[in-house]
């Protein structure tokens, strides 16, 4: 299960409006980027971590579905603590792993057609410069679509290079999986012209 997909729940999280929510990353957002230290970003932390568990994911589906932000997380560590010190490793690995679980907390405990309610209409004023907010809402719902789809893509392409004995061959695994990406894309964009949307 991909981290941040939606889980039925009635925890506070879930209980809690979508707008009061967002606001609720974005203040935390700003604390991650105002304040200095380790201590505080691993308190920030330890609020995502909060949030997170109140999402009802568990700690088994969320470290399975965190190695690439763990890597990424390990890489800046090392970088930073060559570069900077411990305490600035400490606090730029930290803050990187509070975002992307605060973000999660938000994603796991509320339905993507909620989420993109409130987007079409916070982009409604737009309107009056040209913006289409269901157009808007639309490309956005796409686009949570074709991460899963692609990440399946390329699990499968992955297993077929391995049957055939080719899982290191990096041609093996990019090539089908940008061609079938990109297939799926013009199938889509066919789809979406054929019902006169976009037009």
């Amino acid at each position: 299960m991909p981290l941040g997909q939606y889980r039925h729940g009635t925890g506070l999280l879930h209980r809690l409006p979508v707008p009061a929510k967002l606001a609720g990353l974005a203040v935390l957002g700003i604390a991650v980027v105002v304040t200095r230290g380790p201590l505080p970003a691993l308190l920030l932390l330890a609020v995502a971590l909060v949030g997170v568990r109140t999402a009802g994911v568990r700690w088994r589906g969320a470290v399975r579905s965190l190695p690439p932000v763990l890597v990424t997380a390990a890489v800046l560590t090392v970088y930073q603590w060559w570069q900077r010190g411990p305490a600035v490793a400490i606090e730029v690995s930290a803050d990187l792993l509070t975002l992307v679980l605060a973000a999660t907390a938000v994603t796991a405990s509320t339905p993507a057609d909620r989420m993109l309610d409130v987007l079409e209409r916070a982009v409604r004023p737009l309107r009056h410069v040209g913006v289409r907010p269901d157009v808007v809402a639309l490309a956005v719902a796409l686009m949570l679509r074709a991460v899963p789809a692609v990440l399946t893509t390329a699990h499968e392409v992955r297993d077929a290079a391995r049957a055939r004995g080719l899982e290191r061959n990096p041609r093996a695994l990019l090539v089908p999986t940008a061609v079938r990406t990109v297939a799926r894309a013009r199938s889509t964009g066919e789809a979406l012209a054929a019902r006169g949307i976009g037009d």
